[in-house]
């Protein structure tokens, strides 16, 4: 009697479109995290403080916690001036508060069927806006694009760095996020995207695909428009492809065969219900996105959903994923 394929194996022919013997919701990682990566500060803070917590992060952003279950919104800004940058001092990749993390996560990583995992959050966008802050950033774009430019290799660099860590520790797989859409359409012009970002994107997605290391890339809201740079870039798997902000058939028409999704499952319907509705949002997404792989199913957006309505997806899976 054939072995069914481990989770691993089974997780790696869906990326590769090679027929999984099951769709499932994830790929199975232990992911590794440097201090700040989550918001952190050197004297604590991060997303899941309590509500009214103020911080100041490892880049110098200022926090505040106003929503219970929902990340800290920046209020502080170190580099809103261009005269700012001149005395800013970025953090250091090397520095042992922040890659010793990385290091005390390896040590209790027990192996066995998971891919071990590295995390650039808030790889560059949403990490220069929260330096810079949104509005004047976007006005720099066309005001101060050398300011820019300078502060988005810094951003880089430092990724870079962490890279290094994770490299040395033997990641098979990497997670990166920025948000570049909005319900309605692209939050930045594609081609300042493709002027700006794709430069600096590119120094570190080309470091991990030299060392054969999976890409996820977290982006919400409508992304068609930066699909093809996305698998130029050469992202295994695109989350979380959100279903009221994008026509997934589309997206799936463009990416079938050398791009995975993974989302898809629309959170409004997740969150209303009822168990039918649910079932039946499940079915056909497995159907339209990834029957012979390709995709992971999962809903387009964390939310608090009531327990009986993730049981119904997750039982929902695994009746039409297998």
């Amino acid at each position: 009697m054939t072995q069914p394929l481990s989770a691993k194996e089974n997780a790696l022919r869906n990326v590769r479109f090679d027929h999984p013997e099951r769709i499932t919701c994830e790929l199975p990682a232990y992911t590794l995290r440097y201090l700040g990566c989550n918001h952190e500060g050197f004297q604590g803070g991060g997303h899941d403080s309590p509500v009214g917590t103020h911080w100041v992060d490892i880049w110098g952003t200022r926090w505040q916690k106003e929503l219970d279950g929902v990340m800290g919104f920046p209020r502080g800004h170190p580099l809103a001036g261009v005269s700012a940058i001149k005395n800013y001092r970025w953090p250091n990749p090397d520095d042992e508060r922040i890659a010793g993390q990385i290091y005390q996560m390896a040590e209790v990583f027990q192996g066995g069927d998971l891919f071990l995992a590295g995390s650039h959050r808030d790889t560059l966008w949403e990490k220069a806006y929260m330096l810079v802050g949104m509005e004047q950033l976007m006005l720099f774009f066309f005001d101060e694009p050398g300011f820019v430019r300078e502060v988005l290799h810094h951003i880089m660099d430092f990724h870079l760095g962490i890279a290094a860590h994770y490299l040395k520790l033997g990641v098979e797989l990497v997670f990166f996020s920025d948000d570049l859409g909005t319900q309605i359409g692209p939050l930045i012009n594609p081609r300042i995207v493709r002027d700006f970002f794709l430069p600096e994107y590119s120094r570190l997605f080309d470091l991990y695909k030299r060392h054969h290391v999976l890409v996820e890339f977290h982006s919400c809201g409508h992304i068609q428009p930066f699909l093809e740079m996305f698998m130029d870039l050469g992202v295994d798997v695109l989350n979380p492809i959100q279903a009221t902000a994008n026509d997934l058939g589309k997206v799936r028409a463009i990416t079938q065969g050398r791009m995975a999704l993974h989302g898809g499952i629309s959170s409004a319907i997740v969150m209303d219900g009822p168990v039918e509705r649910i079932e039946d949002e499940v079915s056909r997404r497995i159907a339209q996105l990834g029957r012979s792989g390709g995709y992971f199913c999962s809903v387009d957006q964390g939310l608090p959903f009531p327990e009986s309505h993730r049981q119904a997806m997750h039982r929902a899976i695994q009746k039409y994923g297998g």
